[in-house]
């Protein structure tokens, strides 16, 4: 009796997950495949700026006046070297506005060959509706919430599925001659099982970028010394540094950019063209970009080392990324920051998410990554089934309160440990406990419906 009732609440609480999460895992699963292949679809959207000629070829300082002469009033944000021989730069311009920019391709010889909204970008559009859902920090504050209810979902899962001397069918092989329910059951937990450990790793490693527990972790991070410059990845969809430079709004002005008609004391003595040859001869991993002194770049205000020239490789695979700033005046360099030189604990982070995107081991980590999705979406779909083959009519279907409480104090001590981990579902957790007890459980309708009347 003790063992079914301490069973039955933890199905309960792998129901109620599984019942908010299975809406967000369906877009996350289906967003995230199309963000692992990044970099073949930004080629293939860039296929006609490629295999151009180079006769003719004009410096960095023609194609940039081409590209500001594409966007009027704009103002120059970054030069992308291109990845290979005869492709077009991209040189992205800020608009006049400054709320948007524009990805300008100028082919060797100065002529601007396509103009892109970033923001419009395949990859991008994928990236911005699995880690916001196109609603900005709220959207965040869900994706977290989901995130942290799946690791709920998976942990309680697996105490589910574990084998109880059934054997290997039903376990790690579906038992495929038994067909109804006994069939979408095994599809359910045998998938649960070999996609688990994939999708709690891709869970933790999504966290850091969260807007809660990334703001929460950047400030561990700083009482436990845990800081060793900049950090390499945004919280919330904003830059680490755009709370500093929000508070010291309105008392100080960033620095301008460089437009077309500039001719402000920021403007650099060091040319474009000179810039450009210096990263050439570093060989840094593509895509490489060449900053201007008060360059506002897409994920945040302007970072310390933007008060030079500034070239980055902003590869996906954190472990190669460079960043190297040489002096406006001189050229010389003052500062050169790689993946080595951040904390261990910065480098772990790294090392999880370019797994996360996909980017760590080339195709084999996106094949991976491809794999689990679909493994994400089978789940939902045959617990789904599941759902809908065993549902009573007229209530909710989530299975009911034991009559006799079960003891659960090992999984208090997991749930607290949990909360104290994950603040989101700590915050949620207690919610629904409180909505629960005081209110939807004296509500006879609600109770009946929702399951929590003793059985």
């Amino acid at each position: 009796m003790e063992r079914s009732a301490f069973y039955r609440t933890i199905w309960r609480w792998h129901f109620y997950a599984a019942l908010f999460v299975v809406p967000m895992v369906l877009i996350l699963a289906t967003t995230g495949p199309i963000y692992l292949f990044k970099p073949q679809i930004e080629r293939w959207e860039e296929r006609s700026f490629e295999g151009l000629s180079t006769a003719g070829s004009v410096t960095p300082e023609a194609q940039l006046a081409a590209a500001l002469a594409a966007v009027p009033g704009g103002s120059f944000q970054s030069y992308r070297l291109p990845q290979k021989t005869g492709d077009a730069v991209l040189i992205n311009v800020k608009t006049v506005d400054g709320q948007s920019s524009r990805d300008v391709f100028v082919s060797p010889q100065g002529k601007v060959v396509g103009i892109l909204d970033p923001d419009k970008r395949i990859a991008q559009l994928a990236h911005d509706v699995h880690g916001q859902l196109l609603l900005g920090p709220k959207g965040s504050w869900l994706v977290e919430l989901a995130a942290c209810w799946a690791i709920v979902m998976i942990i309680t899962g697996l105490y589910l599925w574990w084998p109880r001397g059934s054997g290997l069918t039903g376990v790690i092989v579906p038992r495929t001659r038994y067909g109804g329910r006994v069939f979408w059951r095994d599809l359910h937990a045998v998938a649960g099982f070999w996609v688990s450990a994939f999708a709690l790793v891709l869970l933790v490693t999504g966290l850091p970028w969260t807007d809660v527990w990334g703001r929460s972790f950047k400030t561990v991070r700083a009482e436990m010394g845990w800081v060793k410059g900049k950090q390499d990845w945004t919280t919330g969809g904003r830059s680490a540094d755009a709370d500093e430079h929000a508070q010291h709004a309105g008392m100080m002005m960033a620095p301008k950019a460089i437009s077309r008609d500039d001719h402000h004391p920021m403007m650099p003595a060091v040319s474009l063209g000179s810039i450009v040859v210096k990263a050439q001869r570093e060989h840094l991993a593509f895509p490489v970009l060449v900053a201007p002194p008060g360059a506002v770049q897409r994920a945040g205000p302007p970072s310390p080392s933007s008060k030079g020239w500034t070239v980055k490789s902003d590869s996906q695979i954190r472990p190669l990324r460079v960043t190297i700033t040489y002096d406006p005046m001189t050229g010389t360099e003052v500062r050169r920051r790689g993946f080595s030189d951040q904390h261990v604990i910065d480098k772990v982070i790294g090392y999880g998410i370019s797994w996360h995107e996909g980017q760590l081991f080339g195709l084999v980590n996106q094949l991976i990554g491809v794999a689990t999705a679909l493994l994400l979406i089978t789940l939902t779909i045959s617990g789904f089934t599941m759902w809908l083959k065993r549902k009573p009519d007229g209530v909710l279907g989530a299975p009911p309160v034991p009559a006799m409480p079960a003891r659960t104090g090992g999984v208090v001590v997991i749930v607290l440990v949990l909360a104290a981990l994950l603040p989101m579902l700590a915050i949620s957790l207690v919610t629904i406990l409180l909505l629960e007890r005081f209110v939807l459980a004296r509500i006879p309708a609600a109770s009946r419906w929702l399951g929590l009347s003793p059985a």
